[in-house]
């Protein structure tokens, strides 16, 4: 397996519209962020990936881009991105920019040209298709409900946009498009950043003549998701990009790929394949929605969450790498999610950034997460501001009838304003994140959970990513160790081993709230162990690594040999 600095960075993900407010207006900056670097050294963080602050005009959070050479008004200049960007490169710290190029913005000015004439030279940058009989050209749905087409009056034809009205997806199949891209792309790298995380770029390649999908009883759409995830010509277009752009720069690339497989990871990821050096997967992701999707909510369960964990770790060894993730701005808070934010919040969190750490990949911290930040519950709809949120609240009270009652726990559990709620800095109004109005509310229990209470209280969450952190830079076995699975029937203990050279690391987590016995039948005693970390104190150093009980949401890692 080749060593590369990608594979043993630390990623640190900062949402910039809730990360910090330098200028009072209720929104995150990038002067905010530049504010808080230190912060991030102090952590030990390796590399930032910022979401988009590409000028847009806000529909989707930034995601819905219309000129991707600017930055956005409300998140500043470019000249204040280049000061962040040299103080990060000042602490060691690299950047790693969001590319979205699925979609733009319908205010881009691509778009404004592509709506004029059907002859325009910008009508093939997207995809526009006549209607079928007075109806849709196929029966797609969005991933943020209702039609993936929208009808243009001007030209008489709809175009496609897997996600807002206000996002038309671009048409791949256009070289002149690819080109344009890919100059977008040389101009960042050419400023000195050090990566791209590309959104849903999975999406990009969509089966020739669209076809409809299969009704479903009663719905008038459906998700059309095995016609443009891993479509045919995905790995023809990332190949190129490679060639064209990615192979000339020293530089991380990670791909969100929704629905990918550890065979298809492979493929995007392998050493031969000069594609992407990482994939973001998520099955592991889906494991508490029902039927219905995510707003379909089932319990927890850690034998499914083991079993497809143990899949990737196994599949993707030595052959693909994977991206170590709990959190991120589309996902609620892991620790109000896998862990207990009640009683065992701080335990749970720590055990949960342990079971993660010690895994094969590169990990991922989500803003807030190495202070446990939980989940928030606004008491009416009105609070929220995601746009998927919405869209699903009025699709279903409207069109299904469903009680809005039910529909705010599916909320409470899974939207992504869990997420996105202000960073919590201090104690002060708002968390310390504004002097003004912030955009979204800011989560009640901030006096209590803020980063100054948890830098100063050397037993805090905080402190022990920074442990997990320092214990990846020096332990190569954390990086590139073999997993191996142990107790995969155990309906709590998520315990593994890694082995490296001529190491052996025993991990082993209690994900409940009582006492589990751990008993792996390990053949040796392993006299010569020693105690690497775990989230609670009082651990008798002899204590056989063989035989143990795990107390409440424990996390234990021995050094075996």
């Amino acid at each position: 397996m080749r060593t590369q600095w990608w594979k043993e960075a630390v990623v640190y993900q900062i949402y910039p519209r809730s990360f910090m407010d330098s200028n009072g207006d209720g929104i995150g900056d990038i002067k905010g962020i530049t504010a808080k670097l230190d912060y991030l050294k102090e952590l030990g963080i390796d590399v930032v990936w910022l979401s988009p602050v590409y000028q847009s005009p806000n529909d989707d959070n930034g995601y819905d881009i219309s000129d991707y050479r600017n930055i956005m008004d409300e998140f500043g200049t470019m000249d204040d991105w280049e000061e962040m960007l040299a103080g990060m490169h000042e602490r060691g710290i690299k950047l790693m920019m969001d590319l979205v190029v699925n979609h733009t913005s319908d205010e881009h000015a691509w778009f404004f040209e592509s709506r004029k004439s059907k002859d325009n030279p910008f009508r093939d940058y997207y995809i526009w298709r006549p209607g079928n009989e007075g109806e849709e050209p196929n029966n797609w749905e969005s991933v943020f409900s209702g039609s993936a087409w929208k009808y243009d009056e001007l030209t008489d034809e709809y175009f496609l946009h897997l996600f807002s009205k206000k996002q038309p997806d671009l048409n791949w199949e256009s070289p002149v498009l690819r080109t344009e891209i890919y100059e977008m792309m040389k101009f960042w790298l050419d400023k000195g950043i050090d990566g791209f995380r590309m959104d849903v770029i999975n999406f990009i390649s969509k089966v020739e003549g669209l076809p409809s999908v299969p009704a479903q009883p009663g719905k008038k759409y459906a998700s059309g998701h095995e016609y443009f995830m891993n479509g045919p010509k995905i790995h023809d277009y990332l190949q190129e990009m490679n060639r064209e752009v990615l192979s000339k720069y020293d530089i991380m690339t990670v791909g969100e790929m929704p629905g990918v497989t550890p065979e298809e990871g492979i493929l995007y990821t392998g050493d031969d394949r000069q594609e992407l050096n990482m994939v973001f997967q998520f099955e592991h992701m889906d494991i508490d929605g029902g039927p219905g999707g995510k707003w379909d909510l089932i319990p927890f369960d850690l034998l499914k969450l083991k079993n497809i964990l143990t899949k990737w770790q196994v599949d993707l060894h030595g052959k693909g790498w994977n991206s170590l993730y709990w959190n991120n701005h589309d996902q609620p808070r892991v620790v109000s999610r896998f862990g207990n934010d009640k009683n065992y919040r701080e335990l749970s969190a720590k055990m949960l950034a342990t079971c993660l750490h010690m895994m094969e990949g590169t990990p991922y911290i989500y803003q807030g997460e190495e202070l446990g930040m939980t989940n928030v519950k606004f008491p009416s709809i009105e609070e929220y501001k995601d746009i998927e949120t919405l869209n699903m609240f009025k699709e279903r009270t409207e069109q299904f009838g469903d009680s809005p009652e039910k529909l705010m726990k599916s909320i409470y559990a899974k939207g992504r304003d869990n997420a996105r709620t202000p960073m919590q800095w201090n104690s002060s109004a708002h968390g310390g994140f504004t002097t003004g109005t912030p955009w979204l509310a800011v989560n009640p229990n901030y006096t209590e959970i803020n980063a100054v209470a948890a830098v100063a209280d050397g037993n805090s969450v905080f402190h022990y990513y920074k442990r997990l952190i320092q214990l990846r830079k020096e332990n190569k076995i954390m990086v590139y160790g073999k997993y191996e699975i142990l107790l995969e029937e155990h309906p709590s203990i998520y315990a593994y081993l890694r082995r490296h050279q001529d190491e052996l690391w025993l991990i082993a987590t209690n994900f409940s709230s009582s006492n589990q016995e751990f008993d792996a039948k390990l053949d040796e005693s392993w006299n010569d162990h020693s105690l690497i970390i775990s989230n609670y104190d009082s651990i008798d150093e002899k204590e056989s690594p063989v035989s143990f009980t795990l107390r409440p949401w424990e996390a234990r890692v021995y050094k075996l040999k």
